[in-house]
């Protein structure tokens, strides 16, 4: 039996830096525990991957976070939730597994008075239908309007968050969206979304409320650990900082994430 002592970290993975506005929304959320975030920036983005060359790498990604110790994991890619969330949660038995999609469907669904909800993701998470079926699942008479906007990826591990070519590139996608289908709500259904959350608000106008599911996210690993009684109770947080390559740049675009600098002395290069 899985059977974690209190004052481990919360494991937390993305395929790249995207992840990092969830781990922001975590640590702001629970001040007293510490986290070991892990980009696998040698694979990104996964969205364009196949969903079994995906599962290979969330197993492979989850593996290093155990053997560090990790009281529980979060799976900070809509992508990585959407094709291997049942994969890890049957490879590792009693580790709790928490992913975005769950959380950001279910505040998509409190926030949308029409129930005509626009989701935008990378084509991986869009084809594979997980935002539409947990929607309905909880508001089965919505209208779920998906819609895949992969360059929003590079341009966010880019750090080109604002500005003429974020929002060129946000009108390309969703230009006419809300003319065309109705919606009141949109989930940016891609942990580097948010980032580009200004562009997109432009862009989508103010009568649409944007859903980032990472707040959403760190609620409901907030009540997990107080359900599981695993909260920590130190005052002495850290925070570890892996990627799979490119040190420099991720504490480069990381530090934009965070929203405080980071060094590439922070970032530990690990082998997958």
């Amino acid at each position: 039996m899985y059977d974690p002592d209190c004052t481990l970290p919360i494991g937390v993975f993305d395929s790249g830096i995207g992840g990092l506005t969830v781990l922001k929304a975590l640590t702001e959320a629970l001040p007293r525990e510490s986290f070991v975030y892990l980009g696998d920036t040698a694979r990104l983005p996964y969205g364009t991957k196949s969903a079994k060359s995906v599962t290979r790498y969330c197993l492979q990604t989850t593996s290093l976070l155990k053997e560090r110790g990790i009281k529980l994991l979060v799976v900070a890619c809509n992508t990585a939730t959407a094709v291997s969330l049942e994969a890890l949660q049957e490879a590792y038995p009693g580790l709790p597994v928490v992913g975005v999609i769950r959380p950001g469907a279910e505040a998509a669904c409190r926030q949308s008075e029409s129930g005509r909800i626009g989701v935008i993701a990378t084509e991986s998470t869009v084809n594979g239908g997980s935002y539409e079926r947990e929607i309905l699942r909880l508001r089965p008479e919505a209208k779920v309007f998906s819609r895949p906007c992969p360059l929003f990826v590079p341009l966010a591990e880019e750090g080109w968050c604002d500005g003429e070519i974020a929002e060129l590139t946000a009108r390309r996608y969703l230009g006419s969206m809300v003319e065309e289908t109705g919606i009141d709500t949109l989930v940016l259904g891609c942990t580097h979304f948010p980032v580009l959350a200004d562009a997109i608000g432009k862009v989508v106008g103010p009568g649409v409320a944007l859903v980032d599911s990472a707040r959403t996210t760190a609620e409901f690993v907030q009540d997990m650990l107080e359900r599981r009684d695993i909260c920590s109770t130190t005052t002495e947080r850290r925070l570890t900082f892996l990627a799979t390559d490119g040190a420099e740049r991720f504490a480069r675009v990381g530090g934009y994430f965070m929203h405080h600098a980071l060094s590439p002395d922070d970032v530990e290069i690990v082998d997958l």
